[in-house]
């Protein structure tokens, strides 16, 4: 999974994927400094600090080098989100706490992203259940897996406090 990028490999990764073609140092530090005030020889250490981490490829072209990006930012972005879910203790509150800060645009972005999932890779329907057997109105049935604690495998289950 990737570390999340610093603030100066965020801001030079941020042009080569805008840019969406090889670059040099220097077409990145004279974008960059418009902004700030940054060297050159600090953005070409950054440019091969992100080669050496996986994030840019290069390429020679006389006596400089060309970097290009080796994935996108939205797999970037994806990868981090996923991380920061898997580290959670509670995936489902944290979606839950993640979707309820998200404004209306995002909330029907990611409806659309669901859709595109599901169409893209449509689940087989699910078999049907078979029909239930009547009960008496006063018998209290038998307790399931879920019910007593035990996995379906008949041994303890493992979740709850203390497990």
């Amino acid at each position: 999974m990737p570390r999340q990028l610093g603030e100066l490999e965020d801001a030079v990764m941020t042009r080569v994927w805008q840019w969406n073609r090889p670059v040099t140092v220097r077409e990145v530090l004279e974008d960059l400094q418009q902004e700030r005030s940054i060297a050159y020889t600090t953005v070409m250490t950054v440019l091969d600090n992100l080669h050496q981490k996986g994030w840019v490829r290069r390429e020679v072209e006389g006596r400089a080098y060309r970097y290009t990006a080796v994935s996108t930012r939205a797999a970037y972005s994806a990868a981090l989100m996923n991380e920061a879910w898997a580290q959670s203790d509670n995936p489902a509150a944290a979606l839950v706490a993640f979707f309820g800060m998200m404004s209306p645009e995002q909330r029907e972005a990611l409806n659309d992203a669901v859709r595109v999932v599901q169409r893209d890779n449509p689940e087989p329907a699910p078999a049907p259940a078979p029909p239930a057997a009547p009960e008496s109105a006063g018998s209290a049935g038998s307790a399931g897996p879920a019910d007593s604690g035990e996995s379906a495998e008949g041994g303890e289950g493992s979740a709850g406090p203390g497990r």
